[in-house]
Order: structure tokens, then sequence, then C-alpha cells
């Protein structure tokens, strides 16, 4: 007779970091493709998430992108990653347009304790789908951007963190009353990501 054993995924603080990491990278390359911050024909095609994604081929912005993933993860293995926010502004003026907003809460009994958690990784993988689907539908309702525009990269990491010299203090690079359209969050049961886009609201009302 035959007999069907059911797995359960162990996600470690090592493999969740991965996963988080990895989620940030083509996020980034989708936001900066969907936004049009980089020409259409600079992006290539490949599957990741059960959809098709386009990634750079940009040298300058694959290797500042290998470089942030790799970061990031360092940071999510230790814990001491609070936010990542990638922002938008204008190439002319500097003016921040856009927020991409990534919350990161970590399981600190992970951390602390060497603890595994357990989620199955096709669970993970919906989530994040339907994440990236939100990315990938934002010109429906986020402003076109009319103007050249360039990106930066923000994080926010407990007092306690050593900064590698190639990240330098910033300001938040915040919108004055901006619209605010948050998306699904994932969570790998040992860090839980929210994402939030802010932007910049062009409608005047006249209250008089």
């Amino acid at each position: 007779m035959a007999s069907r054993t059911a797995s359960k995924d162990i996600i470690t603080l090592r493999g969740s970091a991965a996963i988080v990491s990895e989620y940030f990278g083509y996020a980034a390359n989708s936001i900066l493709y969907n936004r049009g911050v980089y020409p259409e024909e600079s992006f290539k095609k490949v599957k990741k998430y059960g959809l098709t994604m386009l990634l750079t081929e940009d040298e300058g912005v694959k290797t500042f992108v290998s470089n942030l993933t790799a970061q990031l993860a360092e940071w999510l293995e230790t814990g001491k990653l609070q936010r990542v926010v990638l922002v938008i502004m204008s190439k002319a003026s500097g003016e921040v347009l856009e927020r991409w907003n990534f919350s990161i809460e970590t399981d600190s009994e992970v951390v602390q304790k060497g603890v595994s958690r357990e989620k199955s990784d096709k669970e993970i993988m919906r989530e994040i789908q339907a994440i990236m689907r939100q990315i990938a539908s934002s010109i429906t309702y986020l402003p076109c951007l009319e103007e050249p525009c360039v990106f930066d990269v923000l994080a926010y990491t407990d007092m306690d963190v050593a900064v590698p010299f190639t990240w330098i203090e910033s300001d938040p690079k915040l919108i004055a009353n901006p619209q605010m359209v948050k998306l699904h969050s994932f969570d790998t049961k040992i860090h839980k990501v929210d994402t939030l886009v802010s932007y910049k609201n062009d409608d005047e009302w006249d209250e008089s």
C-alpha cells in the first residue's frame, strides 16, 4: 500500500536572510523596470517565483544590487536590519518622487538562541509572488514618472551596527504629504517584511 509522508521545510536564520535579501534584489530590479528608471531594453527576462521577472543588464546597477543584497543578508543574519527604502528621485532637481519602504520584523528568539522555524517554501514563494505582481502592476496606481530619474537605497539599522565605508549617513529623503499604497507582506517565520510605497501627491485641492 502506497503511503505519503508530509515534510515540513525548516527555516534557519541564514536561510531566511538569504530569502529576504534575494527578494530585495528582485524587487529592486522590478521597481526600476516598471517605474521606467532605466530603459526597457537594458533588462533581460528570467523565471523566478513562478513569474517572468526582469533583471538589469547595466553593469553598474548589477554591481550595486549585488553588493546591496550581500550587505543586507549580513545585517539580516544579525537581526540588526529594521528597514530598507528604495528612493526614486528627479535626476535634474533631486526631488524625491517615490519611496518604496520595506519594513522588517525579526524573531529575536531565533537570533539570540539559534533556533529554527518551520514554513513551506511554496507558501513563502506564493506570498512573494503576490508582492511581485503588485509591483509589476504599479503603473496602474502610481503617477507616471515623466522626467529622467535616479535611485538610491537607504538602510535603517540598529545603532550598534558597524557600517561599511561604502555606505554614508543620509537624510531620510522624505516626501511631504505623500500618498501611500500598502502592498502585501511575506513572512519566513523569522523575518516578516511589510512593503509600502509612498509617492508625491500632485493633486492640489482648493479648500476655500
